[in-house]
Parts: structure tokens; C-alpha cells; sequence
């Protein structure tokens, strides 16, 4: 009886799978190589158009004075009562103020007290139907901005805030 390896002849077969597995290899390595290829020439090749857009934009950003948004959150949401004809609704909204310079927003930080009760106080005045239309509540944001300002430059001597954002706005 014969063995796993040999032949039925005695003699031991030269695995075929092997140059099919020798094949399959040389393949994926010429693929690999063909698209690595590619990638080079197109990602590396030396367009000079595009290298002086390229200095250009550099250039051009560079002149642009720079001015960063910092984003100051209150630290709780607002809450407030809004009275519609018999019925006394709950408002909550939650605020962010943007100030352009890390001075600003230090100060602002320090002075969160102040601007939690001017919000407030804008806030309390204003009307249901103010407060579900879009236009009525970019005017409480403005009005808002507004007030802030006001209170910053009071106790600065400047107007610290840049824009006033809602970042959540519920009305019950």
C-alpha cells in the first residue's frame, strides 16, 4: 500500500499547488507594485501649478491678520417663566457667548455672574411669540449681544462678546 506521498508507482509527485501558490503571489506582488506606481505619480508628481498656488495661498493667509473664535459656555442653562395670555410657559436655553482672544475670554469667564443675570433679565422680558418665531429670536440674540456688551463695558471699559449663540432652545 502506498503512503500519502508517493505515487502509486513509488515515486514522490511534485506538488501542484505550490506553482499555483508561486503564481498567485508574483501576481498580487505586480499588482501591489503597479498600484503603488500609480499612487506615486499622481500624489508626488512636481506640478509646478500647483506648487506656486500652493506659495501663493501660503502667502496670502499669512498677510491675513489672524483672529480665533473661543467659545464661552454658560455654565448652566437659563431658565425662565414667559407668560402667554392665562398660561404661564417654562423656557430653558443654553448659551454660548464667542469672544475673539484668549484675554476675552478670561475675562468673560470671570465675569459669568454678571452676564447670567443681564441674560436673564433680557430673556424675562421677552414674549412668547417672540420666542418661537426665527426672527424673534435672532432680536433676542441681538438684544441679548446688546445687553452683554453694555455690562462688559461697564465693568472693562469694552465690549468683550462677539456673538451671542443658543445652543439649546426649549419652550413648554
Amino acid at each position: 500500500m502506498p503512503e500519502e506521498n508517493e505515487s502509486l508507482d513509488g515515486t514522490n509527485p511534485k506538488p501542484a499547488g505550490k506553482k499555483k501558490l508561486i503564481i498567485i503571489i508574483a501576481a498580487a506582488v505586480l499588482t501591489l507594485s503597479i498600484i503603488g506606481a500609480a499612487v506615486f505619480f499622481v500624489f508626488f508628481s512636481g506640478d509646478p501649478a500647483n506648487e506656486n498656488t500652493a506659495q501663493m495661498s501660503e502667502e496670502a493667509i499669512a498677510e491675513t491678520p489672524k483672529v480665533s473664535a473661543n467659545y464661552v459656555p454658560m455654565p448652566r442653562p437659563l431658565v425662565f417663566n414667559v407668560l402667554e395670555g392665562n398660561r404661564d410657559r417654562t423656557a430653558q436655553i443654553k448659551v454660548q457667548l464667542m469672544v475673539v482672544d484668549k484675554a476675552s475670554e478670561t475675562l468673560v469667564r470671570k465675569h459669568i455672574p454678571l452676564l447670567e443675570s443681564t441674560l436673564v433679565s433680557v430673556f424675562g422680558e421677552a414674549s412668547a411669540e417672540q420666542l418661537r418665531s426665527p426672527q424673534g429670536k435672532n432680536e433676542l440674540r441681538e438684544t441679548a449681544l446688546e445687553a452683554l456688551n453694555k455690562a462688559t463695558t461697564m465693568v472693562e471699559n469694552r465690549a468683550l462678546i462677539h456673538t451671542v449663540l443658543f445652543t439649546g432652545f426649549v419652550l413648554q
